[in-house]
Order: C-alpha cells, then structure tokens, then sequence
C-alpha cells in the first residue's frame, strides 16, 4: 500500500461537479492499493500515518501528529500510484489491485483511522475527480508499506 501525505490548510475533492469531502487544517492522502497488498499493509498505514510527526511544535520543529493537533484526514483512492513507467511512454498498472480488492482494502484504512477518532474525509471510489489542496509548508512525505521506499 502506498500513500501520498500531504499536510495541507485545506483540501476538497469533487466528483461529477458535486463536493464529497473538504477537511480544514490536517493531511490530504492519496491511497494506492498493490494487488499483493492484504490486512497487514492496511494495519502498517492505520498505524503508522497517524503518528507521523509532520506538524510544528511551538518551536517550529516538525514534532506533533495529526492526534496531537486534531487534524482532519481526506483520504482519496489512486491507482495511478503503482504506475509502471519503465521503457514505455503508456503507464502500466499491472501492480495496482483490481476495484473490488482496492475498495474494500481502502475502506478498511478510513475505519481504522476513523476508531482512532480521527475525522476522515473521502473521494468516491472509481469516479473522476477533482482534488483542491493548499500544501503546508510544502511538506510532502511518501509511505511505503513495504517500507522500501
């Protein structure tokens, strides 16, 4: 699983013209779902995102997670994540999971992050869509749940 955090003051995404989830200060994620991805990768980024220090302390030191300053998370499904660019100019996504593994892998991180007490946000799942950001800092990190990257 492979997600791109975003700290953001703001972030909405539309679908179809219709507004489906805007946060305030807190983390815009893109979500990648690996087709050998299982309950183990959802348990590594349910864990790991939540206290990743990414927000300023009073010092202005990155030393607070989102728990710490009751951020809000808008999480957004990206199968793009796993393209393949080697030797071609179309991307391949042979890597990426099919919809139905995606959904239900995607749907059971949002919960997970959700019984944390986190507020979450969602994009809808398989539709285009239009993300709005404004990048914090900017501070862009990107996870890896097979933490080779």
């Amino acid at each position: 699983m492979r997600c791109v955090i975003q700290r953001v003051t703001q972030a909405s995404v539309l679908s179809d013209g219709e507004e489906v989830g805007r946060i305030g200060s807190g983390l815009m994620i893109l979500i990648g779902v690996r087709v050998s991805d299982t309950h183990d990768d959802v348990k590594y980024m349910a864990e790991r995102v939540p206290v990743l220090r990414i927000f300023e302390d009073e010092a202005g030191k990155m030393n607070r997670s989102i728990l710490d300053v009751g951020g809000e998370i808008l999480a957004v499904s990206q199968f793009t994540l796993y393209a393949d660019t080697r030797g071609q100019r179309r991307p391949g996504f042979t890597q990426a999971a099919r919809p139905e593994q995606a959904n239900a892998l995607y749907e059971e991180l949002i919960e997970a992050w959700r019984a944390q007490g986190i507020h979450v946000e969602t994009g809808r799942f398989r539709t285009e869509m239009q993300v709005s950001l404004t990048n914090d800092g900017p501070t862009t990190i990107l996870m890896d749940s097979e933490k080779t990257i």
